[in-house]
């Protein structure tokens, strides 16, 4: 599949922040602000957050085609696990779930066969992933991001079958594996002074989508998007959606400020643009 069919996503993790109080107005002035054809936005708020998120968003006519993704989900669909929500609690509510967080792997210890697990538990639930992956800064300094990369994506998704009774979402490809997105975190550049360069992002993606083949993902990955998840704002973004292999962005801090969600989203609707057209110069 030539990149152009993917779509372009920009997913929003809000973390911690908002409450059920304030979450839905600023839901509605994000999305009024970021109303641009082609792109695929999705809005990750609190769990406690996401009623209120979807109820503002239904009253909005330029939210139409928002998703709506929680943070996160149990490996197990139910029982007697305190405070957790399992996948079925989520169905009807969100289309997507980020799992694998680098947040949720340092701080949780979260491993690659738990969140193999979740994968499952999201996509039998009909629901979308967004896998996240990426390296530490010893690990990079070591000359093993790609391994660590591979390996991530393997011990999350070996095993795991490609079909999938989820429908596709808004503009995405007919044709596409609509449940698994994949969001490359380089760890090794958030909070630690470095940067990540557009084609360090490009390298990786080449290397996620290799090892989505190797794990049996159709078409080698090829029609599988990913995503950028290092600290991006509207001033980086395009360098990143510069790269053909990459996709969109998984946002951090700046999908809570309008102004910076408008430039991100903005600058992606350039980039589907330029794949709109040349699907339709393909065609001709």
């Amino acid at each position: 599949m030539i990149p152009a069919m993917r779509p372009v996503v920009i997913a929003g993790n809000w973390k911690m922040h908002t409450t059920p109080s304030d979450a839905g107005e600023l839901a509605t002035t994000i999305a009024r602000r970021t109303s641009e054809p082609g792109v695929v936005r999705v809005f990750c708020p609190p769990f406690v957050c996401l009623p209120a998120v979807r109820d503002a968003l239904r009253s909005e006519p330029l939210a139409a085609d928002v998703a709506l993704g929680a943070q996160n989900v149990h490996h197990e669909l139910a029982g007697a696990y305190t405070g957790e929500v399992g996948a079925p609690m989520l169905v009807g509510l969100v289309e997507y779930v980020i799992v694998g967080h680098s947040e949720r792997r340092r701080d949780f210890h979260e491993t690659d066969a738990l969140i193999g697990q979740k994968v499952r538990r999201v996509r039998d639930g009909g629901l979308r992933t967004i896998l996240c992956v990426g390296e530490q800064l010893d690990e990079r300094e070591a000359g093993r991001a790609e391994a660590v990369v591979r390996d991530q994506i393997l011990g999350c998704l070996a095993g795991l079958e490609a079909g999938t009774s989820a429908a596709p979402g808004p503009l995405e490809a007919a044709g596409s594996v609509p449940w698994l997105t994949i969001a490359y975190e380089p760890v090794w550049a958030i909070g630690t002074g470095r940067t990540a360069r557009g084609g360090d992002a490009a390298t990786m993606a080449g290397v996620i989508r290799a090892a989505l083949a190797e794990v049996g993902i159709p078409d080698g990955g090829e029609s599988i998007p990913v995503l950028y998840g290092g600290s991006v704002t509207s001033g980086s973004i395009g360098e990143f959606l510069a790269e053909p292999e990459i996709d969109g962005a998984l946002v951090g801090g700046a999908s809570l400020k309008p102004d910076e969600m408008a430039g991100i989203v903005a600058r992606a609707a350039v980039t589907a643009a330029a794949r709109r057209s040349v699907v339709a110069a393909s065609r001709t």
